[in-house]
């Protein structure tokens, strides 16, 4: 993956790629944790929704039946798992989760998985901005690692 039109802050240093391209799971699938799904509104939904709903509200509601709550800082915190929602307008485009480590990993699409060292770096082109940062106590033992 190098910088284009769509990721215009990608550089060598900043990501890598981690797997290859997948077509069973999506970015918000994936920020989620779930690589068996296909998470869009009228196909997969993890909460019930009167119709389907594209807007940033939608994609928070999502992730706070999953028990995330808003934060200030997209820092890592020992103890803690963090998601980035992105969006452009009114509409969510993108979500990325953070690693243990610091680093953040997002799927691009169809195309394959990311590590990349900011929320930023993905941001800026096809995924807009960063909307909100979310965070939940540590679902696995793996997230507790000690954050250098």
């Amino acid at each position: 993956m190098k910088a284009d039109r769509d990721f215009p802050r990608l550089t060598p240093e900043n990501h890598r790629v981690t797997s290859p391209p997948a077509i069973e799971y999506n970015c918000i699938a994936w920020a989620a944790g779930d690589t068996e799904n296909w998470w869009q509104p009228g196909v997969y939904w993890p909460i019930d929704s009167p119709e389907p709903e594209y807007g940033i509200a939608a994609l928070e509601a999502a992730f706070r039946a999953l028990g995330f709550e808003p934060c200030d800082d997209a820092g890592p915190e020992v103890g803690f798992e963090k998601v980035a929602l992105y969006g452009e307008e009114d509409l969510h485009t993108h979500a990325a989760r953070q690693r243990p480590g610091g680093w953040w990993t997002s799927k691009l699409g169809k195309a394959e998985d990311i590590e990349h060292e900011t929320p930023e770096v993905v941001a800026g082109g096809v995924y807009g901005k960063v909307v909100t940062i979310l965070r939940r106590a540590a679902q696995s033992e793996a997230m507790t690692e000690t954050v250098t």
